[in-house]
């Protein structure tokens, strides 16, 4: 396993593969060679069935993330597992022995259970409800709303903004 800032980014980054575009939801996992790539690139093997296996618990995850299925939909993802120690360097490393085509899902919900165990509620669906994106709030207030301030923060704000001066107007 990786250390927890690159779990976490990849992590994001595959909740992150379902944008909305021009209004329509995309999914960047649905061309298969470049899907593969991208997970070659992240240190998976970029074969199909690793792909099918990515996709399938990146959708469970949205759906945990966002409330609409209960953690226990991410059971099977995890079937079989083993985990074993080694003493390396004189301390005891913990490994699992996964099939190379399930490790980057593995990997996948078993950042999201260390986040949701060490900080809950920091992994959360974007405020902005036309986004589809997720964050993962880092701010000591956790107080976070959006993906982006850049794009749907600003977007919100400016909406809002619109909307009080035209209510101001109206009066």
């Amino acid at each position: 396993m990786a250390d927890a800032s690159a779990d976490e980014a990849f992590l994001l980054a595959l909740l992150n593969r379902t944008p909305i575009a021009d209004g329509t939801q995309a999914d960047a996992l649905a061309d298969g060679p470049r899907a593969r790539r991208w997970l070659a690139v992240r240190g998976g093997q970029g074969t199909v069935a690793e792909l099918d296996q990515v996709r399938a618990v990146r959708d469970l995850l949205q759906a945990v993330v966002r409330g609409e299925s209960p953690p226990e939909v991410l059971a099977p993802a995890l079937d079989g597992l083993v985990r074993g120690p080694a003493i390396t360097d004189g301390r005891v490393k913990w490994s699992l022995s996964v099939p190379a085509e399930r490790a980057l899902a593995v990997r996948a919900v078993l950042t999201w259970d260390a986040l949701a165990r060490t900080r809950p509620g920091r992994l959360r669906p974007c405020g902005n409800e036309e986004c589809r994106l997720f964050l993962i709030d880092r701010s000591k207030a956790n107080a976070a709303r959006w993906c982006s301030m850049a794009t749907c923060g600003n977007r919100i704000k400016a909406r809002r903004h619109y909307q009080r001066t035209r209510e101001a107007q109206d009066l």
